[in-house]
């Protein structure tokens, strides 16, 4: 287990660490000390400075490590290999990355990023002799508030010189990434916010282009490595998405956020399905930055017809789920909620709607307590999630679950639903049967879908062996007559299994002689099953 530890560093140097780690190390030594770290081999792990950690590993002995994080070369380990070469102080750095939340993978894949930019490099330098790289130019504040949106890409994109290529890697991307935040000047909050957000989007672009472009990836593959560099600067972008943008109805700033959501919606429009990248960027965009600043459905009308004439302009090359939902979005702003079902069961004829895709719909209804209208939401788009072959509908039955704490008499509108989604919404509506302590319906739901009781955790029996013990006794009978019926000894042992649990019911129950009733007949009735008998002798059953 990883504890945080108290000392941090900052982006410019964990990216020299990095850099330093795919210099100096050969693979085999990082792949060693990553099995040592996952192997939780690193123990009494200490910082009593900033930039030393002094930790114990568990090697053929107990290694004393001293990681020195400003000089990284000059670490320390008592084992008898050389620092480039002891993976003792690799797995001590991973642990000391886990703690302060970066990228163990920066670290696993340094040597491979470390090649990969050294083959850039070579490339920048044919005709040249040697390759440089050359601090981008700064922006000016001022500059930066004159130039569109796209032309601060095409900025990006010329400054960055031999970085301005599409990384493969993670290490990459942030290099990247670190060019393009050394062209910013001092901002104030929401040009800063812009900035970074950009700075983001235009590295995403680079890392998801290549993938979608490659006929030979056919817009279904993207490298592991690449995926693993999407997906934490996705991350990183959402989270810029989250904080507040004070930006008002009347000010100076909407051009840019409406050039950011024209950007948004054209990587959008035009995105892979299985990258669901821009998709979520211009949701959660809507969401966070422009929503709240809204004061009238002028721009929601605006943005509305813009997705209205999408399907036209790209024709079959339309991403038609995120433009779908993205319409639907819009005609939840305007509380046109018809037109959105509507579009939603058009469309979803084409594609299975996913749940985690109209959970930003439902939560803005949760956090606007507009609960008559959840309850809608929810009876509406259940029966199309049913459609998406998964089990993890757990998000979904949490928003029942808080609608119905305000909105009591919809409980039968949401039993109607859990019903409509089956087979699919199986888990999620036993979960519920067994919550609102609706035994029987349970009961019931197992033996018509063939269940058996040995498939469930004992566990799951409890509640309804206090509250209604009797229910169980037609499901444990039951199993155990086709249980015998198998003729084999697992299925023997199976049976005495549960025929243990029936007597412990009918003690329970206070039926102790139907009990002696009961065994004596099942006992007399299968007295040619010797392997069965023996199975009863040996379960104290049979005497």
């Amino acid at each position: 287990m990883t504890i945080s530890l108290p000392f941090s560093i900052s982006d410019a140097e964990w990216t020299e660490l990095v850099l330093q780690v795919g210099k100096h190390f050969d693979d085999l030594t990082i792949k060693r000390g990553f099995q040592y770290y996952k192997q939780d081999r690193v123990h009494t792990v200490m910082m009593l400075e900033p930039t030393t950690v002094e930790a114990a590993v568990d090697g053929s002995e107990m290694y004393d490590v001293s990681l020195y994080l400003d000089d990284f070369l000059e670490s320390m380990c008592t084992c008898p290999v050389k620092t480039k070469g002891c993976k003792h102080i690799i797995a001590v750095l991973l642990y000391y990355a886990a703690s302060q939340g970066r990228s163990v993978h920066a670290i696993v894949n340094a040597r491979s990023a470390a090649g990969a930019n050294a083959n850039t490099a070579a490339k920048g330098a044919i005709g040249t002799g040697k390759a440089q790289l050359v601090r981008p130019a700064a922006f000016s504040a001022d500059e930066l508030a004159a130039l569109s949106i796209a032309e601060w890409h095409a900025r990006f994109s010329k400054s960055l010189g031999p970085l301005n290529h599409s990384p493969r890697f993670l290490q990459e991307a942030k290099e990247m990434l670190a060019g393009i935040h050394s062209m910013k000047p001092p901002l104030t909050l929401v040009p800063e916010q812009l900035f970074n957000l950009h700075a983001y989007l235009f590295v995403l672009e680079k890392l998801v282009k290549p993938a979608q472009e490659d006929w030979r990836h056919s817009g279904h593959f993207m490298g592991y490595h690449t995926q693993l560099a999407m997906d934490e600067l996705l991350e990183a972008a959402l989270r810029c998405l989250t904080e507040p943008l004070p930006i008002g109805s009347e000010s100076d700033y909407w051009p840019r956020v409406k050039e950011t959501l024209a950007y948004l919606r054209a990587h959008m429009l035009r995105e892979d399905r299985s990258l669901n990248c821009f998709a979520k960027l211009y949701q959660l965009f809507w969401m966070k930055w422009v929503r709240p600043n809204l004061d009238d459905e002028g721009l929601v009308q605006e943005e509305l017809r813009e997705l209205q004439q999408a399907e036209d302009v790209h024709g079959q090359h339309l991403s038609r789920v995120p433009w779908m939902l993205a319409q639907c979005l819009l005609f939840f702003e305007l509380h046109q909620d018809e037109d959105a079902w509507a579009l939603l069961q058009a469309e979803g004829k084409r594609a299975s709607l996913q749940p985690s895709q109209v959970d930003p719909l439902l939560e803005a209804l949760v956090q606007a307590e507009a609960w008559p209208r959840l309850v809608n939401w929810l009876e509406q788009v259940g029966p199309m999630l049913s459609r998406y072959r998964s089990d993890d509908f757990n998000a979904y039955g949490g928003y029942w679950e808080t609608a119905l704490t305000h909105v009591h008499d919809a409980e039968p509108r949401m039993w109607a639903t859990l019903g409509a989604m089956l087979p699919y919404s199986r888990s999620l509506y036993e979960e519920a049967l067994l919550s609102y302590g609706r035994w029987q319906q349970w009961m019931d739901y197992q033996i018509s879908s063939g269940r058996e009781p040995l498939e469930f955790k004992v566990g799951v029996f409890k509640p309804i062996e206090k509250e209604a013990p009797e229910l169980l006794l037609p499901f444990y009978h039951q199993a155990v007559e086709r249980y015998v019926l198998l003729k084999n000894r697992d299925s023997y042992k199976a049976a005495v299994k549960l025929l243990k649990r029936l007597n412990k019911l009918y003690k329970k129950t206070k039926q102790d002689e139907r009990w002696e009733v009961f065994i004596s007949g099942f006992v007399a009735r299968h007295s040619r099953l010797r392997a069965l008998q023996e199975e009863l002798r040996k379960g104290g059953l049979l005497s």
